[in-house]
């Protein structure tokens, strides 16, 4: 077992006290106060409004709503159906060439872990972080530990991870989310470049160095190079099937033909890669934001950086089990809500900030998720009663909306990359049935803005059984078993 080392020194008044504080980002750009007072007086115009409303002029009021949503939400489908084209082009464009000349002499590079409740998944993180191809003395890997989290600590320090990887404890504090404890370890990582996985996260082992390569060849306004995040079980049910099919169109399809235009990308929750500079520049990860990711993929564009995407993947299991992924959908809605209202906080600034096109695109990126998954549990019923019982037939209108959606949703869905199999085929026919979960998930998602806006809901992990797990391939640089330090 490595010898316990004291605890790093955070010298006051410095950038690394601010970070391990998760204090250096701006208040105007933090979710920790989520609404101002001008926001929360026209949320409350607006509430009064619609109750005034529906009391005085029922139908009117109904009638506007619905004018409005539908509006709204045939922007987002053209939308998507215009990135499912793009996507689609740069799929098939891409030229099968000889990768990028590296950089002579490797920088070193940190990798951030942010580790709760996670003792039966550290053997396996271990496994993964040590076939990174990157030279070991310049890998600087840092575990990011609970300081309650006795179990995770103990199996860290057990484990064979490679070495110079550190354990670092967390201190107590508030909020308990996942960006403070990616800031306290931003304090003391040592990197030029700064990555952060997932404790289920399974790493194509060429990923830091194509990541690299994209820093290099985009230059300095390429702020985060994102990789792909690839489900390794839709044939575990129902909910993974579909979790695998949605990764397959938002990294397959979406993420990359925004990021080919230049505009503001979502990021995903990890493989994401930074210059360490750049990301404290940035402020860093919002600790008070559940989806910290779209957090900062929105902020880097308002700041006029670019994120690149790259195509080395991260392999990682969906939920299988309903409350997990309850839990995890609600969390990303709520967490779409908290970044809304951050960026919406000055709506003429931000436009001022991206341009009318970025502008309109994060609109329809960010609220049109939002609205998609308020409407498609109503408008599924609503279609669903009127084939059971004619006499409540639906209008039109709603029976066009749902169908052009899911014509355009069936486009992505086939065009995305990945392996066909039975499991995808029953995702792909099934996609309305598993529209309206995402209705429960935004109604458990509002009830946690109001009561508890910086909760983290947390996700269940277990490893992968090795016979399921392929090979890496040629070129991985797997290292025997070794130690690491606890700070």
């Amino acid at each position: 077992m490595p010898e316990a080392v004291p605890e790093p020194e955070v010298p006051p008044g410095t950038v690394r006290e601010a970070l391990s504080q998760s204090m250096i980002l701006p208040p105007s750009l933090s979710a920790e106060k989520l609404f101002t007072p001008l926001q929360a007086m026209i949320a409350l115009f607006l509430v009064v409004a619609l109750l005034a409303g529906a009391i005085w002029q029922a139908d009117l009021t109904l009638t506007a709503f619905w004018v409005f949503a539908y509006a709204v939400f045939a922007m987002v489908i053209f939308w998507r159906f215009i990135l499912t084209l793009m996507g689609v082009w740069l799929r098939f464009s891409r030229k099968a060439t000889l990768p990028d000349a590296l950089r002579d002499d490797l920088p070193v590079y940190s990798v951030l872990v942010a580790l709760r409740h996670e003792a039966a998944m550290v053997d396996q993180l271990a496994r993964n972080l040590s076939a990174l191809d990157w030279p070991r003395h310049k890998l600087d890997i840092i575990l990011l530990v609970e300081a309650d989290d006795h179990d995770t600590r103990e199996a860290a320090l057990r484990s064979a991870l490679p070495d110079g990887a550190r354990v670092l404890t967390v201190p107590a504090g508030d909020p308990m989310t996942k960006p403070r404890a990616l800031n306290y370890g931003l304090a003391f990582a040592t990197g030029e470049f700064v990555t952060i996985y997932d404790a289920e996260d399974r790493p194509d082992p060429g990923q830091l160095k194509d990541a690299l390569r994209a820093f290099d060849r985009h230059g300095p306004q390429a702020i985060c190079a994102q990789a792909p995040l690839v489900s390794t079980n839709p044939s575990a049910g129902f909910l993974a099937a579909h979790w695998a099919l949605e990764y397959a169109v938002q990294f397959g399809l979406f993420v990359p033909a925004v990021a080919k235009i230049w505009h503001p990308v979502m990021l995903g929750g990890t493989s994401n890669h930074f210059r360490r500079r750049d990301l404290i520049a940035m402020g860093a990860w919002d600790a008070w934001n559940v989806t910290e990711d779209a957090d900062l993929g929105l902020r880097i564009a308002r700041m006029g950086g670019r994120t690149a995407f790259i195509h080395s993947p991260t392999h990682e299991q969906g939920p299988t089990r309903f409350p997990a992924w309850l839990g995890q959908r609600s969390r990303w809605i709520k967490g779409f809500m908290q970044t809304l209202i951050v960026v919406m906080r000055n709506p003429v600034r931000l436009m001022s900030e991206l341009g009318l096109l970025r502008w309109i695109t994060l609109n329809l990126m960010l609220g049109g998720a939002l609205l998609s998954a308020l409407l498609h549990g109503p408008m599924t019923l609503i279609v669903v009663l009127g084939l059971v019982v004619p006499e409540l037939s639906p209008d039109p209108y709603s029976l066009g909306l749902f169908g052009t959606g899911y014509v355009c949703a069936l486009l992505a869905d086939l065009a995305a990359p990945g392996r066909w199999s039975v499991s995808r085929f029953m995702a792909l026919v099934t996609r309305p049935l598993y529209w309206p979960l995402h209705t429960l998930a935004a109604v458990r998602a509002v009830f946690g803005l109001a009561v508890r806006p910086s909760f983290w809901a947390k996700t269940p992990h277990q490893p992968e059984p090795l016979e399921h797990v392929s090979a890496w391939p040629p070129g991985s640089s797997l290292s025997s078993p070794s130690s690491c330090s606890e700070r």
